[in-house]
């Protein structure tokens, strides 16, 4: 794709303001996706895959843990970049970090393997500290305390809060220097994702529905982590 083609595609989306300060997407998907038709074939696949891969909401309930490990893994060995690597493990190393916690939170023990049941450098890590409130991985993801906290007085709304936050704030910074080229466009249409989910939670219908799919989730075993878009 031409530099000229992702400066008119970049330039035609409208800035998305603050996470929480914005109770609808600054464009809706219809008009997002007449947009992104200027990308070329083999980035639209690209990031057609990584959007199916970090939305949680796209693995079913008896998927496992290890099959969307593979997923992932697969997506990792293609022909990407090193910054989409990046992006990717670290995006699910939080959904392994996060599946951990919730396995936890239902009284279960650690995955039989130390590794091979999630993404990432962590799952050892996370194995063999299973009893430690925040797997000693503090140091690593700040938040990780305050996340186990609010899933343990099934604050799920504050927890998709924070999550949410957290990969927004991680989204500005792999997106320092990136204006005009497709890494751009993804992080922008990762951003949009975030706006559109936290603004379904409006209204107490809204976080009566979005209750009912965390309870859902916590009964389930796949690698289920809200937080994304």
């Amino acid at each position: 794709m031409s530099g000229d083609l992702y400066i008119t595609l970049l330039t035609s989306l409208p800035y998305h303001g603050e996470l929480f300060g914005e109770q609808q997407t600054p464009i809706s998907r219809i008009q997002l996706e007449s947009r992104l038709r200027l990308l070329e074939p083999e980035d639209a696949v690209t990031l057609d895959a990584i959007e199916q891969l970090i939305r949680w909401a796209n693995h079913s309930l008896d998927e496992d843990d290890a099959a969307v490990a593979a997923q992932t893994q697969r997506l990792l060995e293609g022909e990407i970049c090193s910054w989409l690597q990046q992006l990717i493990a670290y995006r699910m190393e939080i959904r392994t970090l996060m599946a951990a916690l919730r396995r936890r939170r239902r009284g279960e023990g650690p995955p039989e393997r130390p590794s091979g049941w999630g993404v990432g450098r962590w799952q050892r890590r996370i194995h063999a500290n299973w009893g430690e409130p925040g797997f000693r991985l503090e140091g690593v993801f700040p938040w990780v305390l305050e996340a186990n906290r609010l899933m343990q007085e099934e604050d799920h709304l504050g927890l998709e809060r924070l999550l949410l936050g957290v990969t927004w704030r991680a989204l500005e910074r792999f997106g320092e220097g990136h204006y005009f080229d497709f890494e751009a466009v993804v992080v922008y249409v990762l951003r949009w994702g975030i706006i559109d989910r936290w603004s379904c939670y409006h209204g107490k219908a809204a976080v009566a529905r979005f209750e009912s799919l965390v309870e859902q989730a916590l009964a389930g075993q796949r690698l289920e982590f809200v937080g994304d878009g």
